[in-house]
């Protein structure tokens, strides 16, 4: 059997066919470096903005240039305009639905779609009036310019 592996940067690709996986290892052992998961249903994790319309979604990662956020909000609108100065917002409806109100108009989002709130858009989420479940968000702020590819 071979096995290929493709490496893409910068616009390059590099195909390597090999003779055995490159994840065919004999041990991959550290204290430092291992393979986590993140359960974003865990009720354990609760965001401030859970049932507080002031309240903040939850840090779960961050990086130079990059944070990921956990929101879920109940019934409780934001009572308040929020302007992300630093970071483009790209807001992700994991499960339930989100209206959000914005410069730019209005967007609703249902399960599985997405949307980008360009840097220094002021904006706010509010639960549709119908919603009867938490709603669970994620938000990635990108400090940098987002492009869509398709």
């Amino acid at each position: 059997m071979t096995y290929t592996e493709k490496f893409t940067w910068a616009g390059k690709e590099l195909n390597i066919k090999r003779r055995t996986s490159p994840v065919e290892v004999i041990s991959a052992e550290s204290d430092q470096v291992k393979l986590e998961k993140i359960n974003i249903n865990d009720p354990n994790l609760r965001p401030s903005n859970y049932a507080k319309a002031e309240g903040t979604p939850l840090p779960l990662l961050q990086a130079q240039g990059f944070r990921l956020d956990l929101s879920k909000r109940t019934k409780e609108p934001m009572n308040f305009w929020h302007r992300n100065m630093d970071c483009d917002e790209l807001i992700f409806c994991y499960k339930g639905a989100i209206h959000w109100e914005t410069e730019l108009g209005n967007i609703t989002l249902q399960s599985g779609e997405m949307f980008v709130i360009p840097k220094g858009i002021a904006h706010r989420s509010l639960p549709p009036p119908d919603s009867q479940e938490e709603n669970i968000i994620i938000e990635l702020k990108i400090n940098g310019a987002i492009s869509k590819l398709i």
